[in-house]
């Protein structure tokens, strides 16, 4: 009798928690399914290709010296202890040192989560070039007429670039409910970010949210009528004669590209855009973003306060931030998981560092890992 008690008792808390489970809005439940995010969640999403061009394809030469350099037991050790995936470093543009671990390989793609935004930031640039924004004092309404409510009609697209656009969103990635945890795991990007209020005065203190981006990106698919992908592919991909396929993850099928996480590619493929960081928009010759606006991207946008409300802002330019390191100031682009694209001018070279996680202990707003990363990179770069 007591056995059949508990299967009842059992049985209808199942029922109850299937009930509870079915009752959440759909990105929760995907959320409970899919846990944490993952580099390699390709399949989990639709996705969009960004096809590469194989009549044109350029590889990266390998440098006399390549992969001569020993990583010492300690480096070794520090790079598994983050999941490394890929260590890239090129100088000269010839690969020094390419390194993969953990069963990758140099034709896997990885997610590089927000490194993704520096790749909008770009393409913001291109279409601003091409006449297709016409300026970014722009509002956001220019492009997208509906965000107008409240302070909204405020918020340029120079704001969404510097992240100082007041948007009321949460970076809370561990947060089952949170509007990040919703961008990631929803169907409805647009109606999500067109949506959201406007709770901080535009244009005075840089603060990281994602649906800035993401707002960025719907208002370059409005300007130039193309999907981010296609714009993508046209612009940057094509040109940057890429060896593979890229995809960049979207909401739903035939939906909208998460554009504040989610691009896909190969360590190799994604240090072109380090090139153009590097190089100031300039490709093998060719100015894919013009040298006007690449100086803006990487400038610090001084003008704002900074996350903590106090100093100028110098660590961030148009959706890429500008790291200290040694004295020095590094473009990078960065992901969630700890994928860095690190372009290195005095040294004439870019480091990739694509992994599982990241550490968490924070130097300013920077993780104490970067500095690590490029430690190691320094060495292979000193002679």
């Amino acid at each position: 009798m007591k056995v059949h008690k508990i299967l009842q008792i059992s049985a209808i808390a199942g029922t109850l928690l299937a009930v509870a489970v079915l009752s959440l809005p759909y990105y929760a439940r995907q959320a409970l399914i899919h846990l944490m995010p993952v580099i390699d969640d390709l399949d989990i999403f639709e996705r969009d290709t960004v096809c590469h061009d194989p009549t044109d394809v350029w590889q990266w030469p390998i440098a006399p010296s390549y992969n001569r350099y020993r990583l010492s037991a300690e480096d070794e050790a520090y790079l598994d202890s983050l999941g490394t995936v890929s260590f890239l470093v090129i100088r000269h543009d010839s690969l020094l040192f390419e390194d993969y671990r953990n069963g990758w390989n140099d034709t896997l793609t990885s997610n590089i989560y927000s490194a993704t935004k520096t790749i909008v930031g770009l393409l913001a640039g291109i279409a601003l070039d091409e006449g297709a924004i016409r300026s970014l004092d722009d509002p956001v309404s220019r492009y997208i007429p509906s965000y107008t409510q409240g302070i909204q009609a405020q918020v340029t697209l120079r704001h969404l670039l510097t992240m100082s656009g007041g948007m009321a969103w949460d970076e809370a990635y561990a947060s089952l409910f949170s509007v990040t945890t919703h961008g990631y795991y929803g169907n409805d990007l647009y109606e999500l970010v067109t949506r959201l209020d406007v709770t901080d005065a535009p244009g005075e203190q840089f603060s990281y949210r994602s649906g800035e981006t993401q707002l960025l990106a719907f208002a370059i698919e409005a300007a130039t009528g193309q999907t981010l992908s296609h714009y993508a592919q046209e612009k940057l991909w094509k040109p940057l004669q890429a060896e593979k396929d890229a995809y960049w993850l979207l909401d739903k099928k035939n939906g909208d590209e998460k554009a504040f996480c989610c691009f896909h590619t190969t360590a190799r493929d994604v240090a072109r855009f380090g090139s153009l960081l590097l190089h100031h928009g300039n490709w093998h010759g060719r100015q894919l973003v013009s040298h006007r606006y690449m100086d803006e991207m990487l400038r610090p946008a001084s003008y704002l306060k900074d996350q903590w409300g106090h100093d100028p802002l110098n660590y961030y330019g148009l959706q890429t931030w500008l790291f200290p390191y040694r004295g020095d100031t590094i473009p990078c682009m960065r992901g969630m998981l700890g994928q860095y694209i690190f372009a290195i001018p005095s040294k004439d070279a870019i480091v990739v560092r694509l992994g599982k996680k990241r550490h968490d202990v924070y130097d300013g707003p920077f993780t104490v890992d970067m500095t690590r990363y490029l430690d190691i990179a320094m060495k292979m770069l000193a002679d």
